[in-house]
């Protein structure tokens, strides 16, 4: 299997659990006595037939695994993380984690570590070459329901994304870089998103939207109209800026 790391070290503790299952042996069944047993025993012409229950055929071999274990340093926030795997071309491919507790990810020896089975958002699998796995770890957003809501003009057309300036990740000696946020939506609801299309943070469970419109407020806050057709809702996200990227490197699939 490809391992795919972080440059940088950490040192993480590795939990164990163990488990026992206890099963309980089954009641004895009481057996019919001798003038039960004649009373029930079939004739000649009555007794069934069996005939042999055919042996299953073996499986065929399985596929060989393309499994790829992906370790990576998540950055010294509190927060949820966003991992995409992306193509050569710096498309992304798969969605590994969508906002995700860090104790909802396996904790390895020294790092966390998540794994890619070769396939793509669809299921399908992806052909062998080089890609890459990045991310965010999204800090605590603050989420204001503001409530029905007139929409901007129309001669002042909100854009379809707008730029952010994350916090720089101390990991990795890299600078305050930026990034294009829009909003997505699907049949769960809106969200946040990277212009790629990594989501990011959850913002409602409203079903159905037709569209949806994203403007910067501040440095630090965006606001959110969404359209469902019969009414205009608008949100409020703040502390946008509290997120730092991470980086796992390139891997080679096979």
């Amino acid at each position: 299997m490809p391992i795919a790391d972080c440059r940088l070290p950490i040192l993480a503790s590795l939990l164990f659990a163990v488990a026992a299952v206890a099963q309980e042996s089954p009641a004895p069944t009481a057996l019919p006595t001798p003038e039960e047993s004649s009373s029930v025993s079939p004739t000649p012409e009555e007794s069934p037939s069996f005939s042999p229950t055919p042996e299953p055929s073996p499986s065929p071999s399985a596929a060989p695994s393309r499994s790829v274990r992906i370790s990576f340093l998540p950055p010294p926030l509190e927060g949820t993380i966003s991992l995409g795997i992306y193509d050569g071309n710096g498309t992304l491919v798969r969605v590994l984690h969508q906002q995700a507790e860090l104790n909802k990810i396996t904790i390895g020896a020294d790092a966390l570590v998540t794994e890619w089975d070769g396939k793509n958002d669809d299921d399908e699998d992806l052909p062998a070459g080089k890609y890459r796995a990045h991310g965010y770890l999204v800090g605590q957003f603050k989420l204001e329901d503001i409530g029905e809501a007139t929409p901007p003009p129309v001669e002042n057309e909100p854009p379809t994304s707008v730029k952010v300036r994350l916090m720089p990740n101390p990991l990795a000696n890299n600078k305050r870089s930026v990034i294009d946020l829009v909003v997505g939506f699907d049949s769960d609801g809106s969200y946040l998103k990277t212009i790629d299309d990594l989501p990011l943070f959850m913002l409602s469970e409203t079903p159905n939207l037709i569209r949806a419109s994203i403007t910067k407020k501040s440095e630090k806050s965006v606001d959110v109209w969404q359209d469902d057709g019969t009414s205009i809702r608008q949100f409020r996200i703040s502390n946008v800026d509290k997120m730092m990227a991470f980086d796992c490197g390139e891997f080679e699939l096979k």
